[in-house]
């Protein structure tokens, strides 16, 4: 088959021309005064190209005519040779500032949108966060956000450099020719719908290859984390011989990938050949005399004919740039496609934590008025009309069987989910205020614990806090045994989700973290779940301390914990009964 053909069938997938996205045209205005200032830049580079071409014909012209009677022809295009020279550093400098502006703009982009998925990802303040799997919300952070990088420095900056250096480019060719200026006019118009052709099958197959990438890691992952499970079961090769067939799609997408890229770039290189092949042969014959033809002129000086030869290239290398940056946009829609949802789905439902308030005032009431929660693709709502009053001060036990909508319940008190229907409300000195998450201290199970030491993770609760400030919070707790257990103590470095800890211990840690953020409103999500009789009955110990004096909401479905409760309710299908 040939390659024409290769290309014609790689197309067919994909008719209808998808247009960049709105949402990818607003991420990226953040850095549009840099991108833009990039493309002003590249296209005035082209002026130092105009410099040393001229440079090179007043050469050529100066040393031929030096060779006929000068005794020193080298002196004669030594002030060629200076404008040549001035001409390469011009340009080579607009380059550069023009490189570093979109480096710039794009890296302003990528740090905005990167913000953006960590702070509505991460459950730093508690459950709320985006339909993604760890896997993927890495290739969303690292990867698909990188996949906007070439659009940004490249696509962007290419438009406004095409209209800017092909336009000093062709006034200098009619400088010197207005025919040469003519052909190169002609055949500009081939160009968008070249561009048009790379566009079609582009961006499909690029999605497809973005999706089966995350999908691979997701597996991947998920296979490393099952393989004790997997090897006990001797399902080890069967599941290595399904990584390799995912990893062969994988491979071949991204090798369709590239086919329509070489492909689709060979019919813009063609064009390009073909128009200087056109303007090389006219140079040829004007030079030897061998045109007789109306109206085109028939003759050129050699000056004049390497001028323009070596323009023409330079005429079509900003298109040649917006063909490679059409592949880029193809990459930067499909890479849109998938960061969208992360990114604009859960602004509608989280509610940004405002500054931290510790307990130095009155204790905060709860109030939940007919709150109502839908999650995203489910048709049954979370919570259902569910009303709730805590007076300052008191605890309240949510239990209930799993899927019953208590996370949901208590994310809402805490104004870390915003609901779809009723109000919740703090209580501050009897006067009713939006729920505020800056009042409250949240402990879940698992306990999320960061790679670092066990001090960086208790200073996550109070950055300020002194070495002292925290052995006091874990004697509070009666806590001290674990920091002796602990080889380092306070320098104890953890690795991921808290390795090098039991489950006990993590909650150790949750707890004083709680503590030492000391919010008058506490949500406790399972405090003891999965945890054994001894570190279940150490936890409680704690949390009768932890829970004296403030405002607790305890979602659990451990009946040692209902006694710390002054209300208990119990959820159903999102109803209180």
């Amino acid at each position: 088959m040939s390659s024409a053909a290769v290309l014609l069938d790689e197309l067919a997938a994909d008719r209808a021309e998808d247009p960049v996205p709105a949402p990818l045209q607003q991420w990226a205005a953040v850095g549009r005064r840099e991108l833009r200032r990039a493309g002003l830049l590249r296209g005035a580079a082209q002026l130092g190209t105009v410099i040393w071409a001229g440079g090179l014909s007043w050469a050529a012209e100066r040393g031929l005519s030096a060779l006929r009677g000068a005794p020193h022809p080298a002196a004669a295009v030594l002030l060629p040779a200076l404008l040549i020279a001035a001409g390469v550093a011009l340009r080579a400098v607009l380059l550069a500032a023009g490189d570093a502006a979109a480096a710039r703009g794009a890296r302003t982009v990528r740090e905005t949108l990167r913000d953006r998925l960590i702070a509505t990802a991460l459950p730093a303040h508690g459950p709320a966060r985006i339909g993604l799997d760890d896997a993927a919300l890495v290739q969303a952070v690292d990867g698909e956000v990188g996949q906007l990088t070439d659009w940004l420095t490249d696509y962007l900056p290419a438009r406004t450099t095409m209209l800017l250096s092909s336009g000093l480019t062709l006034a200098a060719i009619a400088s010197r020719s207005w025919f040469v200026a003519l052909l190169v006019l002609a055949a500009t118009p081939l160009l968008p719908a070249n561009l048009k052709v790379i566009g079609l099958g582009t961006q499909s197959a690029v999605r497809a290859q973005l999706a089966a990438i995350r999908t691979h890691r997701a597996r991947m992952l998920d296979h490393l984390r099952g393989l004790p499970t997997l090897v006990g079961l001797g399902a080890h090769d069967q599941a290595a011989a399904s990584l390799a067939r995912h990893d062969r799609e994988v491979a071949g997408r991204t090798e369709k990938v590239l086919r329509i890229a070489f492909l689709s770039t060979a019919w813009v290189e063609l064009l390009i050949t073909g128009t200087l092949a056109v303007v090389a042969t006219y140079c040829g014959l004007a030079l030897l005399d061998y045109l007789d033809l109306p109206v085109v002129p028939d003759h050129m000086s050699l000056s004049a004919a390497l001028f323009v030869l070596v323009l023409v290239p330079a005429y079509f290398a900003p298109a040649r740039d917006l063909a490679a940056g059409y592949h880029a946009r193809a990459r930067a829609t499909a890479a849109a496609g998938l960061l969208a949802p992360a990114l604009d789905a859960p602004r509608e439902t989280v509610v940004p934590p405002a500054p931290h308030a510790r307990r130095t005032s009155a204790p905060t009431g709860v109030c939940l008025e007919a709150v109502t929660v839908h999650h995203p693709g489910m048709a049954a709502p979370a919570m259902d009309r569910v009303s709730v009053y805590l007076a300052p001060g008191r605890c309240l036990a949510v239990t209930g069987p799993s899927g019953a909508g208590k996370s949901t319940l208590l994310a809402v008190a805490a104004g870390l989910r915003a609901p779809h229907g009723g109000s919740a409300l703090h209580l501050l000195n009897r006067l009713p205020i939006p729920a505020d998450p800056s009042r409250v201290a949240w402990v879940g199970q698992p306990a999320h614990l960061l790679p670092g030491t066990l001090r960086e993770n208790l200073l996550l609760a109070r950055p300020t806090a002194s070495d002292d400030d925290l052995l006091d919070a874990v004697a509070s707790l009666g806590f001290e045994d674990l920091l002796a257990a602990l080889p380092r103590g306070l320098d104890t470095p953890l690795g991921e989700r808290g390795t090098g800890l039991s489950s006990g211990q993590s909650q150790q840690l949750a707890l004083i973290r709680a503590l030492l953020r000391d919010a008058p409103v506490l949500c406790l999500d399972e405090p003891t779940a999965h945890l054994d009789p001894d570190a279940e009955r150490r936890v409680l110990a704690a949390l009768r301390t932890l829970t004296r004096d403030r405002t607790v909401l305890l979602a659990t479905h451990s009946p040692a914990l209902l006694p710390l409760a002054d209300h208990v309710i119990t959820l159903d299908h999102g109803r209180a009964r």
